[in-house]
């Protein structure tokens, strides 16, 4: 297999994974920690390296509106975005999803006002899980660049034609070099199919799209859309055992197993910081600790199987999560613990909540959680939602 190695930031590599999956379609608006890609991609277009239509938009609300459009009549259309920019795309996200447009987007996590501020969590995506689309999270540039080319065979594939989010931390992937491969463009093609699709405007067959419905209708237009999206979890793992056949490399479909054969306390994370918590479980493990990691990489559709059988081998499970649902607990959490109330096992939860505003988490704290989870085991500790690395209290 030809490769060429380059050394790369995060947003560098999905600028890459999108050239190679030749999108008809690019509707781009900066903004930081995004805006590495959308530059490369325009440079890409410029010298001739990628052939198709840029468009430099007045907002992230027109980037979503152009690739809408780009989609409707059958193009591949790529666009990116973070935080506040995200969330101006709100409205369109469920136009999307709802008219089935298979848009891949790249999401840079970054912290939401207020306070302001440019670095990152997992804020912002994390609170579009009910907008329809499929969301994936990765923990380096490799898996950024891959994940972008699978990206797109999997919300084009005709059981799903669901639009797809692939979510990088900010500054943590999206702007840190590390030796990425890049496939070559043959290889790319002969791996992704050109874009076809019935669901598209076009004279031969006239349809209506983006219409109105009664209430006598809408509920089956959402059980479609739902369908689709559950359908993904067979396409995503089908599609990421293709692309280890193809290119060598693979990423265990919608969840990674890590040293949990035989662990007694696992901990959950989603995207970069599973590269320090594997670290720390290394480390655990030579002191004779029975530790372990469940990397998900898939939060739409949620890896409901996964969880439930890996809670049925451990004694302990903690959830990572860069975010918080304000008056109550982490989302990762949310669904972790849904997922843990379908089965009868009964094992020690809880949820660590740190890392807002991009605020380290080191191995010390991870080491503290692992600890927690261990005493929980034997009743040392209670079933909680800490703010893990808070300096101080306070009421304002």
């Amino acid at each position: 297999m030809k490769t060429n190695k380059l050394f790369i930031s995060g947003d560098e590599a999905v600028a890459h994974g999108v050239r190679l999956s030749r999108p008809h379609v690019i509707a781009a608006y900066p903004i930081t920690p995004q805006t590495i890609t959308v530059e490369r991609l325009s440079e890409m277009v410029e010298q001739g390296e990628l052939e198709s239509t840029y468009m430099h938009v007045e907002s992230e609300h027109s980037a979503i509106s152009a690739t809408m459009g780009a989609s409707s009549v059958g193009a591949r259309t790529f666009t990116a975005s973070s935080s506040q920019g995200l969330l101006y795309m709100v409205e369109g996200l469920h136009y999307a999803s709802g008219g089935r447009y298979p848009i891949v987007m790249m999401n840079a996590n970054r912290s939401v006002a207020l306070p302001w501020s440019i670095y990152g969590d997992q804020r912002d995506s994390l609170s579009q899980l009910d907008s329809g689309w499929i969301q994936v999270y990765v923990e380096d540039a490799q898996e950024a660049l891959d994940m972008i080319i699978q990206a797109y065979k999997i919300a084009e594939h005709a059981k799903v034609l669901t639009p797809m989010m692939v979510n990088l931390d900010g500054f943590i992937l999206t702007h840190t070099y590390e030796m990425v491969e890049i496939p070559e463009q043959e290889q790319v093609d002969q791996f992704l199919p050109a874009f076809e699709t019935p669901n598209k405007m076009c004279f031969e067959q006239p349809k209506n799209m983006a219409f109105s419905s009664q209430p006598d209708d809408n509920t089956e237009f959402k059980y479609q859309q739902h369908v689709a999206v559950m359908d993904a979890i067979e396409v995503a793992e089908t599609t990421d055992r293709e692309f280890g056949e193809h290119f060598g490399r693979t990423y265990g479909g919608m969840t990674e197993e890590y040293r949990c054969e035989d662990a007694d306390a696992v901990l959950v994370t989603l995207g970069s910081i599973t590269g320090t918590v594997r670290v720390v479980v290394d480390q655990l493990r030579e002191k004779g600790l029975k530790v372990g990691l469940l990397k998900i990489r898939y939060m739409r559709p949620f890896p409901e199987k996964q969880v439930i059988d890996l809670s049925q081998r451990i004694k302990a499970i903690g959830v990572i999560d860069k975010d918080i649902s304000f008056g109550y607990e982490g989302t990762i959490f949310t669904n972790v613990n849904s997922a843990l109330a379908k089965t009868e096992h009964s094992l020690f939860k809880k949820n660590f909540v740190g890392g807002l505003g991009g605020r380290d988490i080191t191995k010390a704290e991870i080491e503290k959680m692992f600890t927690d989870l261990l005493e929980g085991i034997t009743g040392k500790q209670q079933e909680t939602v800490e703010f893990f690395n808070l300096k101080v209290a306070t009421n304002g």
